[in-house]
């Protein structure tokens, strides 16, 4: 008789690229425990999208945190800042845009972190990238590096030996690449959200930095963009 299959924690946003990580865990043999937050962020719409990737992905389990990072403010998506928009990738900056949420990353795998502790799971999934991403620095290899080092000095698992691991596979992957492996392993990006500012209707707005990026992935994929948007 085969054994259970390890278990993983993956974080779950709702957005294209962590329905793509979940789907690559998944496929890797983990049982995948998706987690996703209710931060106080103003594209709301992302849970609705998270409970139906991790539905649609078989996930063991689906837990929603639920912290209030808007009583800080500090960011476009938590605070009345508005929302940098742009007709083009070129209207991208190259400096740390204001969407950028303050330590989100940090805090979010530290609530994974806690949670695969308590599952007896050692293996962290997070949907980071590199390339085609708006310059966040929690999305960096040396910030998650940091981290696992992190959770292993500060967990009674690490200190015994039984050491935890962050996966981020979409790291070097350009938007292109990631649709296309999500593509091949079935994920339905219809279900998916990833608008910083959506309409009252939850359609995406298609002029924020994330809207701009997933459009310009589907088009390099050659994949349709099941995306509706606001503006065309």
């Amino acid at each position: 008789m085969a054994g259970a299959a390890p278990k993983a924690v993956v974080l779950l946003s709702g957005g294209l690229d962590s329905a793509t990580c979940l789907a690559i865990a998944r496929d890797e043999g983990f049982a995948p425990y998706a987690l996703s937050f209710a931060y106080g962020q103003r594209h709301g719409p992302e849970l609705d999208a998270a409970r139906r990737v991790a539905g649609a992905l078989g996930a063991a389990a689906h837990h929603v945190a639920r912290i209030d990072l808007a009583a800080f403010g500090g960011s476009a998506l938590t605070g009345d800042i508005p929302v940098p928009k742009s007709d083009t990738v070129d209207g991208i900056g190259d400096e740390i845009p204001v969407t950028y949420v303050p330590a989100r990353n940090t805090i979010f795998l530290s609530f994974a972190v806690a949670w695969a502790e308590v599952l007896g799971s050692r293996d962290l999934f997070i949907g980071v990238n590199a390339l085609d991403y708006s310059g966040y620095p929690d999305c960096r290899p040396e910030f998650l590096e940091a981290f696992e080092t992190v959770a292993n000095l500060g967990t009674k698992a690490g200190v015994e030996g039984d050491r935890f691991r962050v996966h981020a596979p979409l790291l070097r992957m350009t938007k292109a690449e990631i649709i296309r492996r999500g593509a091949a392993l079935g994920v339905d990006y219809g279900l998916t959200h990833s608008c910083y500012d959506p309409d009252p209707r939850g359609r995406a707005c298609g002029r924020c930095d994330s809207c701009l990026l997933r459009r310009k992935g589907f088009v390099e994929a050659g994949v349709p963009d099941p995306t509706t948007y606001a503006r065309a």
